[in-house]
């Protein structure tokens, strides 16, 4: 039997594993049942905080862990408040989430499904987490909402890009702030083109999971919408360290641009070894051979070092923003861990005031309650400037930023440069898009669980 390992404030955890349902959280019982699942009762409020401490996206995970630490400090008033004084809502006043403290507990998700929903279940039914949230992989993400929904628990998405998240596996009780593969595709086909022309043939290497499959059709889809041929689409494992095996076969065909479905460690690795293979040195069709990465961090920049000159990609957010809630962001984790934070880190960040501000907006912790207050709301002063969280699929809409990796970076922190803000109506699209999974999908309706 897997045990699922959570910490709660320093103190290790072991919770039971996985089953097929749900076990009665035990904080509710018979007698003093309330309405829906974990309802808080004394004078805190625990959350759960669900990321990849280990495994290939291990990075992402330790800077989102930072980053809700920080969220709950500014919570609970301390530090400096970060984007609380920007948030356009008014409701987060440093006195925890409706007057109660907030508490957490972490779970290592191993970028493992089965990891995640069992350190999650761990989570809900031991500690009695009233909203789980984190995740840097969309495997994770598709099946901890799944999970959250059946238990009766919002999901607050974490790094998560796959069309999947908020398409054919949408869930009433899920949200997500991050952007997603068809955003990065439509806004990134235009400049693509325009840089390299529209006479392309493209080799994709594609990570073997439903964020590799959405990101290979989005991009696949807008780029031959410029003109692009698509010459093969190769799966690799998440779990392959080596990639020279599949870069060898791309110097076999005509194609002209390598297209890195990777993300994180992967994305490190395969670009690192395309470069040592000579890819960025080669004419084909006398044209110089470039690289894409459709999903750039700046974590995976600093990894992959001066191996992402020049090469486009895109991102949720980048530190180097100078709107006033990105600067407060900086600043606060800057000040705190001593170096900029990641797109990863912004995202939960935000989904922790988001999920706040909703349960003081509501006026209740019932997760039906902060899903209502959620839909459909407009806001700004969290770092993507306007943001819609569409209550149709619990997508946030907002500017998305194509980046290239910078030819003369000034720090190791200092690699990527934003070369457009494609603004948010280029990248929507209808909530029974094909790519969506088309009419069938639906949100279902809102679970309060117990």
């Amino acid at each position: 039997m897997s045990k699922s390992n959570v910490t709660r404030r320093g103190v290790l955890k072991t919770g039971a594993a996985a089953g097929a349902g749900l076990a009665l959280p035990t904080i509710l019982t018979a007698g003093s049942h309330s309405g829906f699942t974990n309802a808080p009762t004394g004078s805190t409020v625990t959350l759960g905080f669900n990321v990849p401490q280990s495994g290939p996206y291990a990075d992402e995970g330790a800077d989102e862990l930072r980053a809700y630490e920080l969220a709950v400090e500014h919570l609970n008033g301390g530090g400096d408040g970060g984007m609380i004084n920007t948030f356009s809502s008014k409701t987060l006043e440093g006195n925890g989430i409706l007057g109660k403290k907030v508490e957490y507990v972490t779970g290592d998700t191993q970028t493992k499904s089965d990891a995640a929903r069992a350190s999650a279940k761990s989570m809900i039914e031991k500690d009695g987490a009233v909203m789980i949230t984190g995740g840097s992989s969309s495997g994770v993400a598709v099946a901890v909402q799944a999970l959250c929904q059946e238990a009766g628990i919002i999901f607050m998405a974490g790094l998560t890009h796959s069309n999947d998240t908020t398409g054919k596996d949408r869930k009433a009780n899920g949200f997500r702030h991050f952007f997603n593969s068809y955003m990065s595709g439509a806004a990134l086909a235009p400049v693509l083109a325009n840089a390299y022309g529209k006479d392309r043939k493209a080799y994709h290497l594609t990570a073997d999971y439903n964020w590799g499959y959405t990101t290979e059709e989005a991009v696949v889809q807008a780029t031959e919408g410029m003109g692009w041929e698509t010459v093969n689409a190769v799966k690799t494992p998440l779990t392959q360290t080596d990639f020279s095996s599949y870069i060898a076969p791309v110097l076999q065909t005509d194609a002209d641009v390598l297209v890195l479905n990777h993300y994180g460690g992967n994305m490190i690795n395969s670009l690192t070894s395309a470069v040592q293979f000579g890819l960025r040195d080669k004419v084909v069709n006398n044209k110089d051979f470039q690289i894409v990465v459709p999903l750039y961090s700046r974590l995976m920049a600093r990894g992959a070092g001066a191996n992402v000159k020049g090469i486009f990609g895109s991102t949720n957010w980048h530190w180097s923003l100078t709107d006033e809630g990105s600067k407060a962001f900086t600043k606060s984790f800057g000040t705190k861990y001593g170096f900029p934070p990641s797109q990863a880190a912004h995202t939960v960040y935000c989904q922790t005031l988001l999920y706040a501000d909703a349960v003081n907006r509501a006026k209740s912790f019932n997760p039906c309650a902060v899903a209502e207050a959620l839909e459909d709301f407009e806001f700004d002063g969290l770092g993507n400037g306007k943001t819609l969280y569409r209550g149709a699929d619990h997508q946030c809409f907002k500017d998305v930023l194509v980046v290239k990796g910078k030819e003369n970076p000034t720090s190791e922190f200092d690699l990527l440069e934003v070369v457009e803000v494609t603004p948010v109506a280029q990248v929507m699209y209808e909530p029974d898009h094909p790519q969506m999974g088309g009419a069938e999908a639906t949100l279902g309706s809102c679970n309060p669980g117990a």
